[in-house]
C-alpha cells in the first residue's frame, strides 16, 4: 500500500479565499494593493468583492498566487 506523496505546491489545499484572506491580514488592503496593482485591491476592497473579480479574471488570480508564494518564501527567509 502507498502512501500518498506530499506536494511541494504551496497553494496545494488552499482556496482562493484563504489566500486572499491571509494576504489581506498579513499586508492590509493599502500595501496588497501597491504590490498588486489590480483594482479590486485599491478600490473599495473587501475579501468578497474580490473573490468574486479573481474567480472569472485568470491573470489576476495568477498574480495573487504568485505573490502569495513570494510572500511565503520572504518570510521564510526572515
Amino acid at each position: 500500500m502507498q502512501t500518498p506523496e506530499k506536494s511541494n505546491d504551496p497553494l496545494h489545499g488552499l482556496t482562493l479565499e484563504k489566500i486572499v484572506t491571509h494576504l489581506y491580514e498579513s499586508y492590509g488592503w493599502e500595501e496588497l494593493g501597491q504590490h498588486i496593482k489590480i483594482n479590486c485591491f485599491t478600490s473599495n476592497p473587501s475579501v468578497q468583492s474580490s473573490l468574486k473579480f479573481l474567480r472569472k479574471t485568470p491573470w489576476a488570480r495568477k498574480k495573487v498566487e504568485d505573490f502569495y508564494k513570494y510572500s511565503l518564501r520572504k518570510n521564510k527567509l526572515k
